[in-house]
């Protein structure tokens, strides 16, 4: 039975102008990994303006190329785990119940963007496979016509609206784990645990807003009638066969398609986890990224079922974890250079910097005036959080300096670096490889909910940065 067809409607004159952008952005955009390469040069110019000289600024990009291996592992692990526990079976026949819930074209739309975003807060590799995947069981549904494009926008929702807010933050695990931290950056921050960033009453405050208005968005922006585009229509292949794992030839692959090692992996990790609890306080296990991603992968191991399973599914998430595993290196670089290649009068380029946004001076100004450099610099280097090792060395230290809680101005980042995700395609690559379309069938909705985004958020870091107070920096090891 198909659904009633709602009255018939049109897309709007704003998503025609979305639609051009997303073509425009398309054509002219180039790949990410080139921002970030153009961007190691403008800093290094930047660098040399200053009075920095050659050597200074070639021995600062070779010793801080690999200052980041442990957090570029970390951060490829991130995406790796979530791919992997989305495909799981259990996971599968999870999304196919959900897939029948909801009873309107436009309820599935807003129900897909809550769910999204609600995984997110966990892990948001794991969020846009397990939302592609759940758009394309409601689009297989033949008792309902719904839009797949703003299906596959509100999937996307997770990424391009909290991810930051949550617990595969980048910058909020960075910042939270010591020995991940560049020694310069150590420094000046010290180690904000989660109880100072992503566990705040105002940072879930903010998120919950913040999944309010764009699951309202999501809801009213959702084409009806004749605006409707199925799946059927754009010709996209619906078909979700599992790849069947080949079978079992010799004697010596019979643990590769047993269920007793991950099995034993996983009580291994639960006793592991519990010992830790009991041993630690639960903010200080919860904030520690290598006890996240510990725990991720041996969930995808336990839920994969065998080793032959859980192989395959991380040979298939490898391609989507590129772009972190090249990009990184030369954040660190750029992160490097700004903070060790001296000019005149023994300045970094960093520390110009920090003068620059001291000078705006606390309180709500200052709040807004790092939101949008974030969100401008996000535009044009689209880093999944990787960016704030070249931001983090001057912002944190002009929030000390204007006696800006440090927590909160992690969370400033947090929240502004989402938002350019929503305009520029490169984040949405592993999303639409599952969904089988192109980016601009995706940004004209993601670029509307930019549109009421970006108000509200500069009025949410503004005002809740209000309720604040300074706390100085905790140093490990210091007394």
């Amino acid at each position: 039975m198909t659904s009633t067809i709602e009255e018939a409607g049109s897309e709007t004159g704003l998503a025609r102008i979305a639609q051009s952008l997303a073509r425009w952005t398309e054509k002219w955009f180039p790949d990410a990994y080139v921002f970030a390469l153009a961007g190691v040069f403008i800093v290094a110019l930047a660098a040399f303006v200053n009075g920095s000289s050659p050597k200074a600024v070639a021995t600062a990009f070779g010793d801080g190329f690999w200052d980041l291996t442990a957090f570029t592992l970390q951060m490829t692990m991130v995406v790796l785990t979530g791919y992997v526990v989305a495909t799981s079976p259990p996971v599968a026949r999870l999304i196919d119940r959900l897939a029948v819930m909801p009873r309107s074209a436009a309820g599935a739309v807003s129900f897909v963007a809550l769910l999204s975003m609600s995984i997110s807060f966990l892990n948001w590799g794991l969020s846009l496979v397990f939302g592609g995947l759940l758009c394309r069981a409601i689009a297989r549904r033949t008792d309902l016509r719904v839009d797949y494009r703003a299906l596959g926008a509100a999937a996307f929702m997770g990424l391009g609206g909290v991810w930051a807010l949550g617990l595969s933050s980048s910058a909020a695990q960075l910042q939270a784990t010591a020995s991940s931290l560049p020694p310069a950056l150590l420094k000046i921050t010290g180690v904000l645990d989660f109880g100072s960033t992503i566990f705040t009453w105002q940072s879930l405050l903010m998120c919950i807003i913040l999944m309010a208005l764009t699951v309202l968005i999501a809801h009213l922006s959702a084409p009806k009638g004749e605006a409707i585009k199925t799946a059927e229509l754009l010709e996209v292949d619906l078909d979700d066969q599992p790849e069947e794992v080949t079978p079992r030839s010799r004697p010596g692959e019979w643990l590769e398609y047993s269920h007793i090692l991950p099995i034993l992996a996983g009580l291994l990790t639960l006793a592991w986890l519990l010992f830790q609890l009991l041993d630690k306080s639960v903010l200080t296990v919860v904030s520690s990224l290598n006890s996240y991603l510990l725990v991720f992968l041996v969930l995808g191991l336990v839920l994969q079922g065998t080793p032959r399973r859980f192989l395959q599914a991380v040979t298939l998430a490898v391609p989507a974890t590129a772009g972190i595993l090249v990009q990184f290196p030369l954040y660190a670089a750029m992160a490097a250079i700004l903070t060790k290649a001296k000019g005149r009068g023994g300045f970094t380029v960093s520390q110009h910097l920090a003068e620059f946004f001291t000078s705006i001076g606390g309180g709500g100004s200052f709040a807004v005036v790092i939101a949008i450099y974030t969100v401008v610099l996000g535009i044009f280097v689209p880093s999944g959080g990787g960016k704030w090792l070249v931001e983090a060395p001057y912002v944190m230290q002009s929030a000390t300096d204007v006696h800006m809680n440090l927590g909160w101005t992690v969370q400033i980042y947090n929240v502004a670096e989402a938002l350019p995700t929503l305009i520029n395609p490169f984040f949405m690559l592993p999303l639409l490889a599952v969904l089988k379309l192109r980016a601009r069938d995706l940004v004209g909705f993601t670029f509307l909910q930019f549109i009421f985004h970006l108000p509200v958020v500069l009025l949410l870091v503004w005002l809740l940065g209000l309720t604040f107070d300074y706390v100085p920096p905790i140093i490990p090891g210091a007394p």
